[in-house]
């Protein structure tokens, strides 16, 4: 393990990055398909001499680039700083791999900022056909920065055989373009080009909702009806695509929907399946709701009801990045690294060698700032102090990705009711990864030596089981077993 921990409690680090993903992509697919919005629009205007069509275009131009300018902006620079503390081996990775990818993506990045600010700034200024020529540069820069980033996204699902065939040899970035056209790569960038445009209908809505029908009735009707028009052609091709971007995943992943679906009684796996639900829910709802609330009584549309619709796309899209984050389970690059960062080839090395031993931040000669010293009515000793020590070091190298102690996929709750002797078995059964467990499928293997693993079963059971306060501050319920 060559980067430290990040310890966030009762949400976990994956839940600060994903806050922050789903702002930033309902912004981020509003800043691409906004960006055809305004100059198809403002065309239309030109050529049917619409004036009040090119005032409201501009309102809704000042609404588009504070929001994706400002708030779009920060959010992705926010996605930066984020995995690079929740998951920096995976962020290494990427950049080193799609170093000149993102290169190249932050240049159509500025051109698409400097393009978007000569559009508002120069509405009024520019000739209309130069006006009309920047809003198309924009469009364009604002979907290439799309098609770049779609590339690494896809990457981590399906990073393609021949970059894994590489990985680990220090040739990868000589396979930049098989990874970066992996399986998943065209599907992806269809489904997210469709959600792009949608969102364009979403938030245009909002601005015309705001249009007063006394005033400008014609002028609201106009706006709201061509703007739900936005929302069609991704419900018309979005469930072709989607089982076009299914069919593309490999077989294992495909099997965590089933597993889902097969145990949605019992809970074994069903995130991914409960998420996916709701996203058919909420754009069926969206659907429905637009078409009578919005194309048959438009004049009486207004911004409640435009913000119910940003609601409901909201929980859409949230689902759907839930679903496609959960679909990479148990690695967070398709069978090369797992979600705790460990790669796939290293499991060996690391049971045979220790993996506490291989890492330069875990280190076992660091004595535990607070472990509480009244245990179950006697002081915890020296020796049982450090065994503690090397179990919670364990605990945060290879399960603080994705669980906390109390809080989100929290340990008190998964392993309520065993003793050490059940956390044992378990982590054995973790440890061994057979092909027939049950846990294979979605969690990493846990690596290290007996020593190690025996370790991590005593930590979890004093926590859980005896009330005993370790550095990250954790405190479990009151001892019930006797040490």
């Amino acid at each position: 393990m060559n980067y430290p921990f990040w310890d966030v409690p009762l949400i976990g680090s994956g839940w600060v990055i994903g806050l922050i993903a789903i702002f930033h992509v309902m912004i981020s697919h509003f800043a691409v398909g906004g960006g055809f919005y305004l100059p198809m629009a403002e065309a239309k205007a030109l050529r049917e001499g619409r004036e009040d069509w090119l005032r409201a275009l501009r309102d809704h131009a000042r609404f588009f680039i504070i929001l994706t300018g400002v708030f779009g902006a920060m959010s992705g620079v926010g996605i930066w700083f984020a995995i690079g503390l929740a998951h920096p081996e995976s962020t290494s990775t990427l950049i080193h791999n799609f170093v000149f990818g993102w290169a190249i993506e932050w240049v159509f990045f500025i051109v698409e900022l400097t393009a978007a600010a000569v559009y508002y700034y120069g509405w009024d200024k520019l000739p209309r056909r130069t006006h009309l020529i920047v809003g198309w540069i924009y469009a364009f820069c604002a979907w290439m920065s799309l098609v770049i980033i779609n590339g690494i996204l896809t990457f981590m699902l399906t990073p393609g055989a021949s970059w894994l065939g590489a990985a680990g040899t220090g040739q990868e970035a000589a396979y930049f373009w098989q990874a970066f056209f992996n399986p998943t790569y065209f599907p992806s960038l269809v489904l997210r080009t469709l959600v792009c445009i949608s969102m364009a209908g979403v938030y245009a809505l909002i601005t015309a909702s705001r249009i007063d029908p006394i005033a400008e009735p014609q002028l609201k009707d106009e706006l709201i009806r061509w703007s739900a028009k936005w929302l069609l052609p991704s419900f018309i091709l979005v469930p072709v695509c989607f089982f076009w971007y299914l069919a593309s995943v490999p077989e294992s992943q495909r099997a965590l929907l089933n597993l889902g679906i097969s145990t949605i009684g019992q809970g074994t796996f069903t995130q991914v399946t409960r998420a996916a639900t709701v996203v058919v829910m909420t754009s069926a709802t969206i659907l429905a709701f637009v078409y009578f609330s919005a194309w048959r009584n438009s004049r009486h549309f207004n911004l409640g009801r435009a913000l119910c619709v940003l609601f409901l796309a909201f929980a859409a899209t949230a689902s759907a990045e839930h679903s496609r984050e959960m679909l990479r389970k148990p690695f967070v690059i398709g069978e090369h690294m797992y979600s705790n960062g460990i790669r796939k080839q290293e499991v060996e090395r690391f049971n045979r060698e220790g993996y506490l031993a291989n890492s330069m931040w875990l280190k076992t000669d660091v004595p535990p700032v607070s472990l509480r010293q009244v245990a179950f009515g006697r002081e915890i000793g020296p020796e049982t102090t450090a065994n503690l020590a090397r179990g919670e070091l364990m605990f945060r190298g290879q399960c603080l990705a994705c669980h906390t102690v109390e809080g989100y996929r929290p340990m008190a709750r998964l392993l309520q009711g065993r003793d050490r002797q059940a956390i044992m078995a378990f982590l054995k059964t973790l440890h061994e990864n057979k092909p027939d467990s049950p846990y294979r499928s979605y969690m990493p293997p846990l690596v290290g030596t007996p020593d190690e693993i025996e370790a991590l079963a005593d930590y979890l059971d004093a926590i859980l089981n005896h009330n005993v306060k370790t550095r990250s501050g954790h405190i479990a319920q009151a001892g019930k077993t006797n040490f």
